[in-house]
Protein backbone atom coordinates (compact mmCIF):
# COMPACT_ATOMS: atom_id res chain seq x y z
CA UNK A 1 0.00 0.00 0.00
CA UNK A 2 1.85 3.12 -0.99
CA UNK A 3 -1.15 5.94 0.18
CA UNK A 4 -0.08 7.66 -3.08
CA UNK A 5 -3.45 9.79 -3.52
CA UNK A 6 -4.01 10.54 0.04
CA UNK A 7 -0.21 11.35 0.28
CA UNK A 8 -0.18 13.88 -2.76
CA UNK A 9 -2.80 15.45 -1.39
CA UNK A 10 -0.90 16.32 1.59
CA UNK A 11 -1.16 13.26 4.00
CA UNK A 12 1.39 11.20 4.65
CA UNK A 13 0.57 7.87 6.84
CA UNK A 14 4.44 6.82 7.00
CA UNK A 15 5.39 9.66 7.88
CA UNK A 16 2.69 10.38 10.53
CA UNK A 17 3.14 6.77 11.75
CA UNK A 18 6.79 6.81 11.81
CA UNK A 19 6.43 9.96 14.59
CA UNK A 20 3.99 7.89 16.48
CA UNK A 21 6.22 5.24 16.78
CA UNK A 22 9.06 7.74 18.12
CA UNK A 23 6.26 9.04 20.31
CA UNK A 24 5.30 5.96 22.07
CA UNK A 25 9.20 5.37 23.07
CA UNK A 26 9.58 8.63 24.32
CA UNK A 27 6.59 8.14 26.28
CA UNK A 28 7.41 4.79 27.77
CA UNK A 29 10.13 6.44 29.38
CA UNK A 30 7.41 8.82 32.02
CA UNK A 31 5.45 5.42 33.14
CA UNK A 32 7.37 5.57 36.72
CA UNK A 33 5.07 9.05 37.72
CA UNK A 34 1.95 6.77 37.68
CA UNK A 35 3.38 4.82 40.92
CA UNK A 36 2.70 8.26 42.76
CA UNK A 37 -0.99 8.37 42.38
CA UNK A 38 -1.98 4.65 42.91
CA UNK A 39 -1.95 3.40 38.96
CA UNK A 40 -0.17 1.12 36.45
CA UNK A 41 0.40 0.98 33.02
CA UNK A 42 -1.10 -2.64 31.64
CA UNK A 43 1.10 -4.10 29.50
CA UNK A 44 0.11 -3.57 25.20
CA UNK A 45 -1.93 0.00 26.14
CA UNK A 46 0.37 1.57 24.04
CA UNK A 47 -0.10 1.99 20.33
CA UNK A 48 -3.72 0.50 20.75
CA UNK A 49 -6.50 3.09 20.14
CA UNK A 50 -7.21 4.64 24.10
CA UNK A 51 -4.64 4.99 26.55
CA UNK A 52 -4.85 3.09 29.92
CA UNK A 53 -3.86 3.08 33.51
CA UNK A 54 -4.96 0.42 36.15
CA UNK A 55 -5.77 0.23 39.71
CA UNK A 56 -6.87 -3.05 41.73
CA UNK A 57 -10.15 -2.60 40.65
CA UNK A 58 -10.98 -0.57 37.61
CA UNK A 59 -8.94 0.98 34.64
CA UNK A 60 -9.12 4.71 33.32
CA UNK A 61 -9.09 5.74 29.64
CA UNK A 62 -7.57 8.19 27.85
CA UNK A 63 -8.29 9.70 24.50
CA UNK A 64 -7.38 12.82 22.65
CA UNK A 65 -8.55 12.52 19.19
CA UNK A 66 -9.28 15.53 16.27
CA UNK A 67 -11.98 15.92 13.83
CA UNK A 68 -9.46 16.85 11.10
CA UNK A 69 -10.47 19.23 8.14
CA UNK A 70 -14.42 18.38 7.94
CA UNK A 71 -15.56 21.72 8.84
CA UNK A 72 -13.47 23.62 6.11
CA UNK A 73 -16.18 21.17 4.00
CA UNK A 74 -19.10 22.83 5.75
CA UNK A 75 -18.28 26.20 5.88
CA UNK A 76 -17.69 25.75 1.49
CA UNK A 77 -21.14 24.09 1.87
CA UNK A 78 -22.28 27.21 3.71
CA UNK A 79 -21.65 29.67 1.50
CA UNK A 80 -22.55 27.15 -1.69
CA UNK A 81 -26.08 26.49 -0.26
CA UNK A 82 -26.61 28.81 3.22
CA UNK A 83 -26.91 25.78 5.15
CA UNK A 84 -25.59 25.56 8.63
CA UNK A 85 -24.08 21.67 9.16
CA UNK A 86 -22.23 22.76 12.11
CA UNK A 87 -24.59 20.43 14.34
CA UNK A 88 -23.37 17.36 12.28
CA UNK A 89 -19.48 18.67 12.91
CA UNK A 90 -20.00 18.72 16.63
CA UNK A 91 -21.12 15.02 16.25
CA UNK A 92 -18.26 14.06 14.17
CA UNK A 93 -16.09 15.61 16.87
CA UNK A 94 -17.28 13.88 19.68
CA UNK A 95 -17.65 10.67 17.72
CA UNK A 96 -14.26 10.50 16.78
CA UNK A 97 -12.86 10.65 20.17
CA UNK A 98 -15.19 8.07 21.92
CA UNK A 99 -15.57 5.66 19.43
CA UNK A 100 -11.42 5.47 19.96
CA UNK A 101 -12.13 5.18 23.60
CA UNK A 102 -14.36 2.13 23.44
CA UNK A 103 -12.22 -0.04 21.66
CA UNK A 104 -10.57 -1.07 24.81
CA UNK A 105 -14.29 -1.47 26.53
CA UNK A 106 -14.16 2.07 28.42
CA UNK A 107 -17.48 3.73 28.53
CA UNK A 108 -17.11 7.59 28.54
CA UNK A 109 -17.35 9.52 31.70
CA UNK A 110 -16.08 13.06 30.78
CA UNK A 111 -15.91 14.95 27.26
CA UNK A 112 -13.41 18.02 26.32
CA UNK A 113 -13.55 20.16 23.78
CA UNK A 114 -10.70 21.85 22.06
CA UNK A 115 -11.79 24.70 19.77
CA UNK A 116 -9.03 26.28 18.35
CA UNK A 117 -9.83 29.75 15.86
CA UNK A 118 -7.54 32.34 14.48
CA UNK A 119 -9.62 35.20 15.11
CA UNK A 120 -12.13 35.32 17.66
CA UNK A 121 -14.82 36.77 15.41
CA UNK A 122 -15.53 33.43 14.09
CA UNK A 123 -17.62 32.84 16.82
CA UNK A 124 -19.49 35.98 15.99
CA UNK A 125 -21.70 33.79 13.89
CA UNK A 126 -24.46 32.98 16.18
CA UNK A 127 -25.83 30.20 14.75
CA UNK A 128 -22.56 28.60 13.80
CA UNK A 129 -21.23 28.82 17.14
CA UNK A 130 -24.72 27.48 18.45
CA UNK A 131 -25.14 24.53 16.07
CA UNK A 132 -21.39 23.71 16.94
CA UNK A 133 -22.78 24.03 20.82
CA UNK A 134 -25.95 21.99 20.62
CA UNK A 135 -24.35 19.51 18.28
CA UNK A 136 -21.17 18.78 20.67
CA UNK A 137 -23.88 18.53 23.62
CA UNK A 138 -26.03 16.01 21.26
CA UNK A 139 -22.87 13.90 20.85
CA UNK A 140 -22.32 13.50 24.51
CA UNK A 141 -25.84 12.60 25.10
CA UNK A 142 -25.45 9.96 22.46
CA UNK A 143 -22.64 8.57 24.39
CA UNK A 144 -23.67 8.61 27.54
CA UNK A 145 -21.14 10.86 28.83
CA UNK A 146 -20.92 14.72 29.98
CA UNK A 147 -19.19 17.88 28.44
CA UNK A 148 -17.16 18.32 31.19
CA UNK A 149 -15.52 21.79 29.64
CA UNK A 150 -12.93 22.69 27.04
CA UNK A 151 -10.59 25.57 25.13
CA UNK A 152 -11.26 28.27 22.88
CA UNK A 153 -7.49 29.61 21.95
CA UNK A 154 -7.40 32.41 19.32
CA UNK A 155 -4.09 31.19 17.18
CA UNK A 156 -3.70 34.12 14.93
CA UNK A 157 -0.69 33.08 12.33
CA UNK A 158 -0.62 28.98 13.43
CA UNK A 159 -4.62 29.03 12.43
CA UNK A 160 -6.07 30.83 9.64
CA UNK A 161 -8.62 33.78 10.96
CA UNK A 162 -11.64 32.37 9.05
CA UNK A 163 -11.22 28.91 10.39
CA UNK A 164 -11.56 26.83 13.42
CA UNK A 165 -9.66 23.36 14.64
CA UNK A 166 -11.72 21.48 16.40
CA UNK A 167 -10.66 18.32 18.65
CA UNK A 168 -11.17 17.47 22.55
CA UNK A 169 -10.43 14.32 24.96
CA UNK A 170 -12.35 11.88 26.78
CA UNK A 171 -11.78 10.11 30.23
CA UNK A 172 -13.40 6.50 30.30
CA UNK A 173 -14.06 3.76 32.98
CA UNK A 174 -13.49 0.20 33.03
CA UNK A 175 -15.47 -1.76 35.74
CA UNK A 176 -15.43 -4.46 36.56
CA UNK A 177 -11.67 -5.07 35.04
CA UNK A 178 -13.32 -8.09 32.92
CA UNK A 179 -14.95 -5.42 30.58
CA UNK A 180 -11.43 -4.69 29.37
CA UNK A 181 -10.92 -5.99 25.75
CA UNK A 182 -7.62 -6.79 25.60
CA UNK A 183 -7.19 -8.37 22.10
CA UNK A 184 -8.18 -12.24 22.96
CA UNK A 185 -8.54 -13.13 19.16
CA UNK A 186 -8.89 -16.55 18.65
CA UNK A 187 -8.64 -18.96 15.40
CA UNK A 188 -12.45 -19.22 14.00
CA UNK A 189 -13.22 -16.03 15.45
CA UNK A 190 -15.98 -14.16 13.33
CA UNK A 191 -15.36 -10.65 12.16
CA UNK A 192 -18.92 -8.63 12.61
CA UNK A 193 -19.04 -5.16 10.77
CA UNK A 194 -21.04 -2.29 12.20
CA UNK A 195 -22.31 0.04 9.33
CA UNK A 196 -20.70 3.55 8.74
CA UNK A 197 -22.94 6.77 7.47
CA UNK A 198 -19.87 7.63 4.75
CA UNK A 199 -16.31 8.92 5.43
CA UNK A 200 -17.32 10.30 9.05
CA UNK A 201 -14.19 12.06 9.71
CA UNK A 202 -11.55 10.54 7.94
CA UNK A 203 -10.09 11.03 4.30
CA UNK A 204 -11.32 14.82 3.82
CA UNK A 205 -8.03 16.28 2.77
CA UNK A 206 -8.23 14.04 -0.52
CA UNK A 207 -12.36 14.83 -0.81
CA UNK A 208 -11.20 18.89 -0.57
CA UNK A 209 -8.65 18.08 -3.33
CA UNK A 210 -11.14 16.61 -5.48
CA UNK A 211 -13.93 18.69 -5.08
CA UNK A 212 -11.50 21.83 -5.99
CA UNK A 213 -10.33 19.77 -9.50
CA UNK A 214 -13.94 18.96 -10.24
CA UNK A 215 -15.96 21.32 -12.55
CA UNK A 216 -19.18 21.45 -10.07
CA UNK A 217 -17.27 20.84 -7.08
CA UNK A 218 -19.21 20.33 -3.66
CA UNK A 219 -22.79 20.29 -5.86
CA UNK A 220 -21.64 17.54 -8.09
CA UNK A 221 -24.42 14.96 -8.16
CA UNK A 222 -23.95 11.47 -6.57
CA UNK A 223 -25.89 8.30 -7.58
CA UNK A 224 -28.64 8.87 -4.80
CA UNK A 225 -29.44 12.15 -6.54
CA UNK A 226 -27.47 14.10 -3.30
CA UNK A 227 -24.47 16.39 -3.77
CA UNK A 228 -20.55 15.49 -3.00
CA UNK A 229 -21.02 18.11 -0.25
CA UNK A 230 -23.61 16.62 1.66
CA UNK A 231 -22.56 13.32 1.46
CA UNK A 232 -19.12 14.15 3.25
CA UNK A 233 -21.02 15.78 5.67
CA UNK A 234 -23.93 13.20 7.39
CA UNK A 235 -22.30 12.96 10.63
CA UNK A 236 -20.83 10.30 11.97
CA UNK A 237 -22.33 7.17 14.25
CA UNK A 238 -21.40 6.85 17.90
CA UNK A 239 -20.95 3.37 19.00
CA UNK A 240 -20.64 3.39 22.64
CA UNK A 241 -24.08 1.75 22.95
CA UNK A 242 -23.23 -1.13 21.43
CA UNK A 243 -19.95 -2.09 23.14
CA UNK A 244 -22.07 -0.94 26.46
CA UNK A 245 -25.02 -3.32 25.57
CA UNK A 246 -22.56 -5.94 25.03
CA UNK A 247 -21.07 -5.82 28.26
CA UNK A 248 -24.72 -5.74 29.73
CA UNK A 249 -25.51 -8.84 28.25
CA UNK A 250 -22.22 -10.51 28.41
CA UNK A 251 -21.68 -10.41 24.60
CA UNK A 252 -17.85 -11.89 24.47
CA UNK A 253 -15.76 -9.49 22.77
CA UNK A 254 -12.18 -10.74 21.63
CA UNK A 255 -11.16 -7.09 19.79
CA UNK A 256 -12.74 -4.43 18.30
CA UNK A 257 -11.46 -1.16 15.97
CA UNK A 258 -12.56 1.79 14.85
CA UNK A 259 -12.22 1.76 11.32
CA UNK A 260 -11.02 5.49 10.40
CA UNK A 261 -7.66 6.48 9.10
CA UNK A 262 -5.94 3.16 7.11
CA UNK A 263 -9.08 2.27 5.91
CA UNK A 264 -9.87 -1.46 6.08
CA UNK A 265 -6.27 -1.88 6.99
CA UNK A 266 -7.29 -1.06 10.45
CA UNK A 267 -8.39 -4.67 11.47
CA UNK A 268 -4.71 -6.14 11.99
CA UNK A 269 -4.10 -3.02 14.60
CA UNK A 270 -3.56 -5.98 17.02
CA UNK A 271 -0.05 -7.06 17.29
CA UNK A 272 -0.32 -10.59 17.16
CA UNK A 273 -0.29 -12.32 13.95
CA UNK A 274 -3.50 -13.16 12.35
CA UNK A 275 -5.36 -13.44 9.16
CA UNK A 276 -8.90 -11.40 8.70
CA UNK A 277 -10.74 -12.94 6.21
CA UNK A 278 -13.62 -10.80 4.93
CA UNK A 279 -15.95 -12.94 2.33
CA UNK A 280 -18.67 -10.68 2.61
CA UNK A 281 -18.05 -7.50 1.33
CA UNK A 282 -21.55 -5.28 0.51
CA UNK A 283 -21.94 -2.26 -2.11
CA UNK A 284 -19.84 0.53 -1.23
CA UNK A 285 -22.33 3.81 -0.50
CA UNK A 286 -22.74 6.38 -3.13
CA UNK A 287 -19.82 8.59 -1.31
CA UNK A 288 -17.17 6.33 -1.85
CA UNK A 289 -18.18 5.41 -5.95
CA UNK A 290 -17.78 9.56 -6.18
CA UNK A 291 -14.93 9.28 -4.82
CA UNK A 292 -13.59 6.36 -6.55
CA UNK A 293 -14.65 7.78 -9.96
CA UNK A 294 -13.44 11.34 -9.41
CA UNK A 295 -10.60 10.79 -8.34
CA UNK A 296 -9.54 7.68 -10.40
CA UNK A 297 -8.60 5.17 -7.48
CA UNK A 298 -8.45 1.51 -7.84
CA UNK A 299 -10.62 -0.70 -4.93
CA UNK A 300 -7.21 -1.36 -3.04
CA UNK A 301 -6.58 2.05 -2.68
CA UNK A 302 -9.73 2.91 -1.75
CA UNK A 303 -10.22 0.34 1.08
CA UNK A 304 -6.84 1.00 1.92
CA UNK A 305 -8.11 4.61 3.08
CA UNK A 306 -11.34 5.10 3.41
CA UNK A 307 -13.90 3.20 5.71
CA UNK A 308 -16.04 1.95 2.80
CA UNK A 309 -18.95 1.88 5.18
CA UNK A 310 -17.76 0.01 7.84
CA UNK A 311 -17.19 2.30 11.16
CA UNK A 312 -16.86 -0.34 13.74
CA UNK A 313 -15.49 -4.01 13.64
CA UNK A 314 -15.71 -6.70 16.22
CA UNK A 315 -14.28 -10.14 16.28
CA UNK A 316 -16.51 -12.60 18.13
CA UNK A 317 -16.33 -16.46 18.95
CA UNK A 318 -18.68 -17.87 16.21
CA UNK A 319 -21.09 -18.73 19.02
CA UNK A 320 -21.58 -15.22 19.83
CA UNK A 321 -22.46 -13.90 16.35
CA UNK A 322 -26.38 -13.75 16.65
CA UNK A 323 -26.19 -12.36 20.30
CA UNK A 324 -23.36 -9.40 18.71
CA UNK A 325 -25.51 -9.03 15.72
CA UNK A 326 -28.95 -8.77 17.98
CA UNK A 327 -27.13 -5.77 19.55
CA UNK A 328 -25.95 -3.86 17.38
CA UNK A 329 -29.15 -3.68 15.85
CA UNK A 330 -30.96 -3.29 19.42
CA UNK A 331 -29.26 0.05 18.74
CA UNK A 332 -30.29 0.80 15.66
CA UNK A 333 -27.20 -0.25 13.65
CA UNK A 334 -26.97 -2.14 10.35
CA UNK A 335 -23.98 -5.03 11.27
CA UNK A 336 -23.56 -8.15 9.57
CA UNK A 337 -20.91 -10.92 9.61
CA UNK A 338 -18.14 -10.48 7.29
CA UNK A 339 -15.17 -12.94 7.62
CA UNK A 340 -13.24 -15.09 9.85
CA UNK A 341 -10.37 -14.62 11.63
CA UNK A 342 -7.43 -17.07 10.76
CA UNK A 343 -4.09 -18.00 12.18
CA UNK A 344 -1.86 -18.54 9.34
CA UNK A 345 1.65 -19.33 11.31
CA UNK A 346 2.98 -15.95 12.07
CA UNK A 347 1.24 -14.37 9.20
CA UNK A 348 -0.35 -11.05 9.74
CA UNK A 349 -2.77 -9.10 6.95
CA UNK A 350 -6.18 -8.62 6.11
CA UNK A 351 -7.66 -10.25 2.83
CA UNK A 352 -10.80 -9.28 1.07
CA UNK A 353 -11.26 -12.25 -0.79
CA UNK A 354 -14.48 -11.16 -3.40
CA UNK A 355 -11.96 -8.21 -4.73
CA UNK A 356 -8.71 -10.13 -4.65
CA UNK A 357 -6.83 -7.80 -2.00
CA UNK A 358 -4.83 -8.13 0.47
CA UNK A 359 -2.99 -5.90 2.67
CA UNK A 360 0.17 -7.40 4.52
CA UNK A 361 1.59 -6.67 8.08
CA UNK A 362 3.89 -4.15 6.21
CA UNK A 363 0.70 -1.77 4.98
CA UNK A 364 0.44 -1.24 8.89
CA UNK A 365 2.99 0.27 11.12
CA UNK A 366 1.40 1.91 14.04
CA UNK A 367 3.86 0.32 16.79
Amino acid sequence: MTDSAYAAAGVNYDRLDSFKRAAQQAARTTIGSLAAHGYREPESTRGESAYLIEADDHYLAHVEEGLGTKNLVADAMATLTGRCFYHAIAIDTVATIVNDLITCGALPISVAMHAAVGDSEWFADELRAAELARGFADGCRTAGAVWGGGETPTLKGIVESAAIVLAGSAVGRIAPKSNRIVGRVENGDAIIFLASSGVQTNGLTLCRKIAAEHPEGYLAKMTDGRSFGEGLLDPSVIYVDFVRTCQLQGVPLHYVAHVTGHGWRKLMRLAEPFVYRIDNVTEPLPVFQFIAGAAGLEAREMYGTYNMGVGFAAMVPASAVDAALTAARACGHAAWRAGTVVRAGERRAVEIIPLGITFDSDTLQLR
